[in-house]
Formats: structure tokens, sequence, C-alpha cells
């Protein structure tokens, strides 16, 4: 199994070999260090812990730091392994294991839009643009209903509210290229996030 972290750094286009061009997004990756092994015997199930980014040892509390012996990283994950970890407690993994043509599937949160109406939150089409209609081009319609929804609002009601900041996984995504000496991995189509958020990369 692949994977490791990276930022989000930029969108650009890259031309291959026959001159056909592939929008990719560039993401700055690795090296990750495994700060913890886990596996069924102790732990229920098999997983590696890896650490990524630096911050200042300050800014880290007492338990946190003894945890990780390896270095003041800025972000921990873990990573489900289908069989007992071959990774022993810090080791390396940089972009080494990958190549391109793989398949990766790619976490990370997206960008934060705060409140925002229905139309832009879950697509309505608001109301009619024609004569007749008054500030009601964007307004949800009727939230209500004495039918099915027995005279109250129901779970679930597609309404105006805070939008985005959400965790997003992006399935099937193609590497174009990998840089191990800028240590930047270049992902075909659009990843998660704003420039510079964290995202966890799966092969």
């Amino acid at each position: 199994m692949k994977f490791i972290l990276g930022t989000k750094q930029n969108m650009t286009q890259i031309f291959d070999e026959a001159g056909d061009v592939h929008p990719v997004t560039v993401v700055k990756a690795g090296p990750v260090v495994v700060t913890q092994v886990k596996n069924v015997a102790t732990d229920g199930y098999n997983a590696v812990q890896v650490g990524f980014g630096e911050r200042k040892a300050k800014n880290i509390n007492k338990p946190l730091k003894g945890h990780m012996k390896e270095g003041n990283f800025m972000h921990l994950k873990e990573f489900r392994t289908e069989g007992e970890p071959t990774l022993k407690v810090g080791d390396s993994v940089d972009l080494s294991t990958f190549s391109s043509g793989d398949t990766v599937t790619v976490t990370g949160i997206s960008k934060g839009k705060g409140f925002q109406g229905v139309v832009k939150r879950h697509g309505f089409k608001g109301g009619p643009r024609s004569h007749g209609q008054k500030h009601s081009e964007r307004e949800p319609g009727s939230i209500g209903g004495a039918g099915r929804d027995g005279g109250r609002v129901a779970k679930g009601k597609r309404m105006a509210g805070r939008t985005g900041s959400d965790t997003i996984t992006s399935k099937g995504l193609t590497v174009v290229a990998v840089n191990s000496e800028t240590g930047e991995i270049f992902i075909r189509g659009a990843v998660p996030g704003r420039k510079g958020t964290l995202v966890e990369i799966n092969g």
C-alpha cells in the first residue's frame, strides 16, 4: 500500500510525450516519518502512523512531545494496512513509492465558504425572473408542508447554512508525473482544498 502526506500548491498543465495536455494539481508531498506502528495483537488492527511538517517545540505539550520522539511534527495521520506493517518507527517514506500512471485516492478539507443560501449550497434554481416577482430570485420557497412532513420542517431539509470546510475524498485520480528532487507530485484533475491544505494520498 502506498501513502504519503502533502500540501496542495497550485494547478497547472503538463504536456506528455504525445503532445496531449493534462490539467494537474501540484502537491508538495513528503517525506513523512513513521511515529507509531499498530498491529492486531496489541491494537486490534494494522496501521501506520506518520508525522509530517514541522512546528516549534514550545507549541507541543509534553505527552505529544514524548510520543513524537522522531521530530516536532505539525501533523499526525494514520493509514490502515492490509497486513502487518513492515515499516518501523523512524522509517521515512517519500515519493519514490509513487510513479507516473498510478491511480490514487486524495483526501482533503474543502474550501470554507461561510454561510450560504440554497442556490449556492444546494444548486436550487430560485424563483422566476419574470414580471410580477419581487425579492424572490434566490429564495428557497416553501419549507414546511402539512402533508408528508406533518406541519413541521423535516430533518435534513435542504436550507441555507454553513458551506465548505468538509472532508472530501476524490477517488480514481491519476498521477501524471513525480519529481522526487523537488518533492512534488502532479495529479491529474482537481484536489480538494485551498493552497496549503493538508492532503492524504493513498495508492
